[in-house]
């Protein structure tokens, strides 16, 4: 992507204030995996839910109505999950104008989702053996 890194931030930022209030959105597939990060990063904020992670993500979510869903609906709908927020499948299509590989990126365990997410591993107690 060849963009300036003030509008590559820009980008990154509506994007994510779309796929929060969306909660599935369709683009580029490098876009897609560029934002997957930061989307990731926003849900973490969120799981922590105290102040100082609502202030950190309203400096990137650029509505406070996103910020509100992030924080009262999305976080808590992940506390049990340790990572892997997102979900990117790519289209067999390409876009038209351009040839650009296209990608949907949506959060897992949503009402609605195209696939089901499979459920998150328990963690297995490490057992050391001594022979």
């Amino acid at each position: 992507m060849r963009w300036t890194g003030s509008h590559r931030w820009a980008m990154m930022r509506n994007m994510v204030t779309s796929l929060i209030n969306h909660e599935r959105i369709m683009t580029t597939t490098a876009r897609a995996k560029a934002l997957a990060p930061l989307a990731n990063k926003m849900i973490t904020h969120a799981k922590v839910g105290d102040l100082h992670h609502k202030r950190l993500a309203a400096a990137i979510v650029r509505e406070d109505a996103a910020v509100v869903k992030l924080f009262n609906i999305l976080g808590p709908r992940y506390t049990d999950r340790q990572g892997g927020y997102t979900r990117i499948m790519k289209l067999a299509k390409a876009r038209k104008g351009d040839s650009s590989d296209m990608a949907y990126i949506e959060f897992v365990d949503r009402p609605g989702e195209l696939r089901k997410a499979k459920p998150p591993q328990a963690k297995q107690p490490q057992t050391t053996e001594v022979a």
